[in-house]
């Protein structure tokens, strides 16, 4: 019996040992059960805090772009004023040398008139080729003459001076000029003197 007792031994540490491992194991997977799931719930709020600052960097970066498309604008809005500002100096400073101008051409029209009175020929040539490299030369700048005679009145374009009854004209009609006018670039520089016959009424008064 001591022998068998003593057999038995063995085993019995055997089955224990294994039964120590078992419980070894399972502490052994419990841990790492614990551990993955710490690692994953930390790499879940690394993904998060990730996600956040991307997130934060698209709405900033979004930010300075807006930014810089209200800049962008502001200086084409800039540029455009200090060019229209120059374009307006420019305008003004031809527009005011145009029109000290005109004094000189219509000097020209009254030398060309008396000339032709006077049948000098050679004087009218001279005259007219002064005359026309002037007006060339003004052309250039943009200086046009009004269309007055023959035309209806037209107080944005034409002055009158004077005004002679109608006959049967519907309208205000211009009938002779005094003094031509001019417009520069679209804008009038000085409006055309005239002479103006009154439009009729349908009852034979003139308006």
């Amino acid at each position: 019996m001591q022998e068998d007792g003593e057999a038995e031994g063995p085993e019995q540490e055997l089955v224990k040992l294994r039964q120590q491992l078992s419980e070894t194991n399972e502490e052994l997977l419990e841990m790492r059960s614990r551990l993955e799931s710490v690692r994953r719930s930390d790499l879940d709020a690394d993904l998060d805090k990730a996600q956040k600052l991307i997130e934060q960097e698209r709405t900033r970066g979004e930010d300075y772009l807006t930014q810089l498309k209200y800049l962008q604008a502001d200086f084409e809005n800039y540029r455009k004023r200090v060019d229209r500002e120059i374009r307006d100096i420019e305008d003004f400073s031809t527009s005011a040398l145009i029109r000290k101008l005109l004094s000189v051409i219509d000097d020209l029209d009254l030398a060309m008139a008396s000339a032709e009175k006077n049948e000098s020929k050679g004087l009218v040539e001279g005259i007219a080729m002064v005359q026309k490299n002037l007006v060339s030369v003004l052309q250039s700048e943009g200086l046009k003459p009004i269309e007055a005679m023959g035309k209806p009145f037209d107080p944005e374009l034409h002055e009158a001076v004077e005004r002679v009854d109608g006959t049967d004209n519907k309208r205000d009609m211009v009938v002779s000029e005094i003094r031509k006018g001019y417009v520069l670039k679209d804008k009038v520089l000085r409006p055309s003197m005239v002479r103006v016959e009154s439009a009729v009424k349908n009852n034979g008064e003139k308006q």
